[in-house]
């Protein structure tokens, strides 16, 4: 789990933004949906080391990183290439389907 970054809005820059590409899940401590995601972004934080930042934001605890990237529903998934949201994902999907944006993203 070392490779999942707590995501704020003091280190988004530093660690997230500045990525060639990384994902970003989105959702709230009293969201049941997204606790869903919680091991799919450990796994992929795991699988992707060094090629994509893995990054969590509870919107409850950071709402301007929210209100930055426009997330009005949790949990929300963005996709970032070179530090700008290029996809976005409002729900649940399968950790497949985000491993296979993630893959599409690297290759661009």
């Amino acid at each position: 789990m070392a490779n999942l970054i707590k995501v704020t809005a003091d280190n988004l820059e530093s660690d997230v933004t500045s990525a060639d590409v990384a994902i970003l899940d989105f959702g709230a401590t009293w969201c049941g949906p997204c606790k869903k995601y919680d091991p799919i972004f450990v796994e992929l934080s795991d699988e992707y080391t060094g090629r994509v930042a893995v990054g969590k934001i509870d919107i409850g605890a950071q709402p301007a990183v929210a209100q930055k990237f426009g997330v009005m529903s949790v949990p929300t998934v963005i996709f970032l290439k070179k530090g700008e949201p290029v996809d976005r994902i409002v729900g649940v999907v399968p950790k497949a389907k985000l491993a296979q944006k993630l893959d599409q993203l690297l290759v661009d």
